[in-house]
């Protein structure tokens, strides 16, 4: 099929599931659409993802939402129970294993009977493509609240057909967001086309009146990425997804560590969303996502759960729908039951002792607002120009022009040329905007901003700056400071 952004036709689509969709392992080839509608149908509203974030975002509350799965049934709706009703979970997940994300799905299998046997998992997360049907429905029926499938696919397209035939209610990525930070040798435009075939069929689902949320990965790289960059790429997914029938997304955005820049690009994010969205008259709820500091962590758990809180309060804050919680072992792996437990408490806590506060808006937050609505402006009008009004066409250009970059992303298609790196007070700014279509006031307001931490550090604005913040929160600050004997070198707290 031709990359385009109009809505697929029915009997390509039809084509594409038939003969290279059902047929590339076994649990697919018996998949119904009809069928799966008709379970998604007997469900309580209770686990219905687009019903709890419609109503939070009604009654202004904010969600918590873990990160977990691991490979036998048995253990993960054990994990995911304990995950309610210890943790306090609102919203559940379903995380899946490296080999399903990859389409690796005879390795799953292997990896799966090794781990029957030895009665423990040998895989990284929920192979939900070699149980099938079958054995996800298990962890749905297991369930009394919402569960969303998160993975980290170019190709998701048999990973949708058994999650939403299964129960699951919401279904996370996108064909950028699932490829640039993901993969390396994967064609921008067959992860696009692929994610269309995604779309169209949680379309199909809704014309049914089975709403499947959709949410665009946000945090992209997670590594000091410039909020706008990632703003764009947000929009961009749910405007291919609303072409195709989705109606009800989830846009979102990774922590970057100074609160009045994280406020306002969630802010910014929703803001620009439903503008963009309603521009081209989809009719699209909108909710969002905060994502807890996805950096390096502190060894030490007492100093982890310090960066928990925080990236909790700024997610409350900023009025967050959702905030997707760490846990105080981020640093030492896959984190404990346990772990995900504390994580989900601290969170809690938070959002209840901020539910009724607000900050204030003040000039520097409007300042960043406004500094980010026309970063994320200019970017899209480019991207819509280079696609001559086509999101999908504009969106393989743009990278290929360097108007789209992803710091640190390892995918050939990304032209890798933006460095980011702190201001003075924490914010994500450009040490080099590479080909990105800023104007002169844009860029000249980030060259000053590191200027001024430049005069305070006493040392040259430089990549030096990039090296030392990339550590910085695993080492106890947000912005990674010289040492007075080596400018160029991590302070002596950080070593």
């Amino acid at each position: 099929m031709e990359l385009k952004n109009s809505r697929l036709e029915k009997k390509a689509f039809e084509r594409v599931r038939t003969d290279e969709v059902l047929n590339s392992w076994a649990t697919g080839k018996d998949l119904t659409i009809s069928g799966g509608i008709s379970y998604q149908e007997r469900l309580p509203r209770s686990k219905r993802f687009s019903r709890a974030l419609d109503t939070a975002m009604k009654t202004g509350r904010t969600l918590i939402q873990p990160r977990a799965g691991v490979g036998l049934v048995g253990e993960h709706i054990s994990l995911l129970r304990r995950l309610a009703e210890e943790g306090g979970a609102d919203l559940l997940p379903t995380t899946i294993d490296s080999y399903t994300r990859q389409n690796r799905y005879r390795e799953a299998e292997d990896a799966l009977k090794e781990s029957r046997s030895a009665a423990r998992s040998f895989l990284n997360g929920f192979p939900a493509v070699n149980y099938g049907v079958e054995g996800c429905r298990k962890v749905i029926e297991s369930l009394d609240r919402p569960v969303e499938i998160r993975h980290g696919t170019p190709d998701a397209r048999l990973l949708a057909e058994i999650a939403l035939a299964s129960g699951f209610t919401s279904f996370e990525g996108g064909g950028v967001s699932y490829n640039i930070p993901y993969a390396k040798d994967v064609p921008l435009a067959k992860s696009l086309l692929d994610w269309q075939y995604v779309d169209y069929l949680c379309g199909l689902y809704g014309e049914e009146g089975v709403v499947i949320n959709r949410e665009p990965f946000g945090p992209l790289t997670a590594t000091l990425v410039p909020p706008s960059i990632a703003n764009a790429v947000s929009i961009i997914e749910s405007l291919l997804a609303a072409e195709q029938g989705v109606r009800n997304i989830t846009v979102g955005c990774g922590q970057g560590g100074n609160l009045c820049q994280d406020m306002a690009a969630l802010r910014v994010l929703r803001r620009k969303a439903e503008d963009y969205l309603g521009a081209e008259d989809y009719d699209v709820s909108v909710s969002t996502v905060f994502h807890q500091w996805m950096g390096g962590f502190p060894l030490d758990e007492s100093r982890a759960f310090a960066v928990i809180a925080w990236g909790a309060m700024c997610g409350a804050l900023a009025g967050a729908t959702k905030i997707i919680v760490k846990t105080p072992q981020e640093a030492m792996g896959v984190p404990s039951a346990e772990a995900n437990i504390k994580g989900l408490k601290t969170t809690s806590q938070m959002v209840s002792m901020l539910e009724q506060q607000f900050v204030a808006d003040s000039a520097e937050l409007e300042e960043e607002e406004d500094l980010l609505g026309r970063e994320t402006d200019c970017i899209l009008k480019k991207v819509y120009e280079l696609g001559g009004g086509d999101w999908a066409a504009g969106t393989v250009r743009a990278f290929e022009a360097g108007v789209l970059d992803v710091p640190f992303a390892p995918a050939r298609a990304n032209p890798n040329r933006v460095l980011p790196a702190r201001d003075l007070e924490g914010a994500i700014r450009f040490l080099d905007a590479g080909d990105l279509p800023f104007d002169a006031v844009i860029l000249r307001y980030h060259e000053e901003k590191l200027r001024e931490r430049a005069v305070e550090e006493k040392r040259e604005v430089g990549f030096h700056m990039l090296t030392d913040d990339i550590y910085a929160v695993s080492k106890g600050r947000l912005v990674g400071k010289p040492r007075p004997d080596n400018p160029g070198s991590p302070t002596r707290l950080e070593q």
